[in-house]
C-alpha cells in the first residue's frame, strides 16, 4: 500500500512570501500576520494530514543577548493570556544538533509587530520569552488540536534595543506580500523615518540570509519527522 502523501509532508508556516521562497521543496502556509485566516488555512491543511508543522521565518528579539541574524529554536510559545504550547522535544533536539550555534528559548505571540523598546521590554517581563513573532501561537494551537509535531525555527531581524519605524509596521499585506501603498503613505506622512526604514530592511536581509543557511543545513524537511 502506498503511503498517503499528505500524512508524510511537512507544513511550514511563514508570514511573508519572501520567507516562503526559501522553502523550496516544502509546502508553505503564508499567514500574512493575520491570526484568524491563518488558523483557517491550517485547519484545512492539517485536516488532510501532515507529519509535522514548523513555524519558520523572521522574529523580533526580546532578550538583549540576541542580535540580528541569530537563529532561534523555540522551546514553546506563549500567548497573551498565558496560553502555552510546547514544541516537540525530539524535533527541537534535531534542530539544535544541526544548528549548534542557534539560541533557544520560548517565543511570545503578538497580533501585530512589537515596535517600541518599551513594548519589547514589557512583553519580555510578562512572558519570559526571548523572541516574538505573529504566527507561532496559531501553529502550536492547531498542531495540538490535530496531534501533529510542532517546531519553531526563526531568525532575528530586529534586536531588543531597536525600535521599528511605522512604515515597517504597516509593510506587510494579508497575503504576505509587501504592502507598498501603505509604506509609501507612511513615508509621505513621516518622511524622517526613511533612514530607520532602510536600516530595518538591511537587518531583515541579515535574517533572511540566516534562514537560507539554516534551510541548507537542515535539508528539505527541516529536520522534521518522516511521518
Amino acid at each position: 500500500m502506498s503511503q498517503d502523501p499528505y500524512r508524510s509532508r511537512i507544513l511550514a508556516v511563514v508570514g511573508m512570501t519572501r520567507e516562503a521562497k526559501i522553502l523550496d521543496g516544502l509546502q508553505p502556509v503564508i499567514g500574512g500576520g493575520c491570526a484568524e485566516p491563518l488558523a483557517g488555512q491550517l485547519e484545512a491543511e492539517l485536516g488532510l494530514g501532515a507529519a509535522g508543522v514548523i513555524s519558520f521565518g523572521l522574529c523580533g528579539a526580546l532578550a538583549q543577548p540576541l542580535k540580528v541574524g541569530d537563529v532561534v529554536v523555540g522551546e514553546a510559545v506563549v500567548g497573551e493570556a498565558g496560553e502555552t504550547y510546547a514544541a516537540d522535544p525530539a524535533w527541537s533536539a534535531r534542530l539544535h544538533a544541526a544548528l549548534p550555534e542557534a539560541a533557544h528559548g520560548r517565543f511570545a505571540w503578538a497580533r501585530r509587530p512589537v515596535a517600541s523598546l518599551r513594548q519589547k521590554a514589557e512583553l519580555r517581563e510578562a512572558t519570559g520569552a526571548v523572541a516574538v513573532d505573529l504566527e507561532s501561537l496559531i501553529v502550536g494551537r492547531m498542531a495540538r488540536r490535530y496531534g501533529a509535531p510542532f517546531a519553531i525555527l526563526r531568525a532575528v531581524s530586529d534586536a531588543a534595543d531597536r525600535a521599528l519605524p511605522h512604515a515597517a509596521q504597516v509593510g506587510l499585506g494579508p497575503d504576505g506580500r509587501p504592502a507598498i501603498g501603505a509604506v509609501l503613505a507612511s513615508l509621505r506622512d513621516h518622511p524622517w523615518q526613511i533612514v530607520s526604514l532602510v536600516r530595518t530592511a538591511l537587518e531583515a536581509e541579515d535574517g533572511f540570509q540566516a534562514l537560507e543557511h539554516a534551510r541548507q543545513v537542515l535539508g528539505a524537511r527541516l529536520a522534521g519527522p518522516d511521518r
